[in-house]
């Protein structure tokens, strides 16, 4: 079985800045397979150095076999790429920038449209209008529009809801499912926990590191400590004091709680509620309410850092 891309160690420097240490991954067709972190986690280096726009300083990568060093010019055809800020150009209209494209390419609209065309579709009624003068969601669908019109067999978005509304974004990731579909082989970074359980599957990254590659359900289900969720009326002192319980593993702030794991495995919801009321009112807090809860990515994501921190 040949994977669309395989990734073995790959390693970047930039001076003493370690961007990346040594991450491997394989990604097959018709695969959405997410990079999940945040800012500065080594997300774009990976992208970037995949779609052959920079090199590595160490391992190897392959795209559909072809090697990113030795085969650069005949991966750059193959391969879509959208990266994180818009980069379209934006005095140009729609129709302008989609033709644009399709010419660097050697292809028109007409030829691919049965890829783009339910994209496309929806930003048709603006093609007139300058790239500049849209909405971020038209921005997202334009540059998404762009990266396809050669038909590529990997596509690589660097964090292409970064800044759009929860509707656009919704959209724009019933669209990445329904190529998908297609049997491409979709590669997306972002920073948002919620969009991993949309990924068939993630790589959690963290300071240059894939802290665990798998699907989305099975490091959920791979967590294995007691998890609480922990409210009370003062939360800045309650995080410094929970922090300080011996049996506490860690603690991070989420919405309006604070959710804590603890260390012992083995300890059940009401003795866990227990042992953290009794430390929490020995500090002084008496209106602590404490729930047990199911993990999320993010709790499994705070748990995987510290355990590698």
């Amino acid at each position: 079985m040949m994977f669309r891309v395989e990734v073995d160690n790959i390693k970047k420097n930039y001076g003493a800045t370690e961007a990346l240490r040594g991450v491997s991954m394989r990604v097959s067709e018709g695969e959405i397979f997410g990079v999940i972190g945040p800012d500065g986690a080594g997300k774009t280096s990976l992208f970037r150095i995949l779609t052959t726009l920079i090199l590595p300083d160490g391992g190897s990568a392959k795209v559909m076999g072809k090697d990113i060093v030795a085969d650069y010019k005949q991966i750059r055809p193959i391969v879509g790429y959208m990266p994180g800020r818009f980069s379209l150009y934006q005095d140009l209209s729609v129709e302008e920038n989609i033709d644009f494209f399709a010419t660097l390419f050697g292809t028109t609209l007409q030829e691919n449209y049965s890829l783009v065309e339910e994209i496309y579709s929806q930003i048709e009624p603006f093609r007139k209008r300058k790239a500049g003068a849209l909405s971020g969601g038209m921005k997202q669908k334009l540059a998404l529009c762009c990266a396809l019109i050669h038909r590529p067999q990997v596509l690589f978005l660097d964090e292409p809801t970064t800044g759009v509304d929860p509707v656009s974004r919704k959209e724009f990731w019933y669209m990445l499912r329904r190529l998908k579909e297609q049997g491409l082989a979709i590669i997306v970074s972002t920073p948002y926990m919620d969009e991993a359980t949309l990924c068939d599957r993630i790589a959690l990254i963290r300071g240059g590191k894939f802290l665990k590659t798998e699907t989305p359900q099975q490091i959920i289900a791979d967590f294995d400590h007691p998890l609480f969720a922990v409210k009370a009326s003062s939360m800045s002192p309650l995080l410094r004091q929970i922090r300080q319980i011996p049996q506490v593993l860690s603690c991070f702030a989420f919405g309006d709680t604070h959710h804590i794991v603890l260390k012992d495995k083995g300890i059940d919801s009401l003795q866990g509620k227990e042992l953290l009321s009794t430390e929490l009112e020995r500090r002084g807090f008496t209106d602590v309410h404490i729930n047990d809860i199911a993990p999320n990515i993010e709790d499994c994501y705070m748990y995987l850092e510290t355990l590698n921190s």
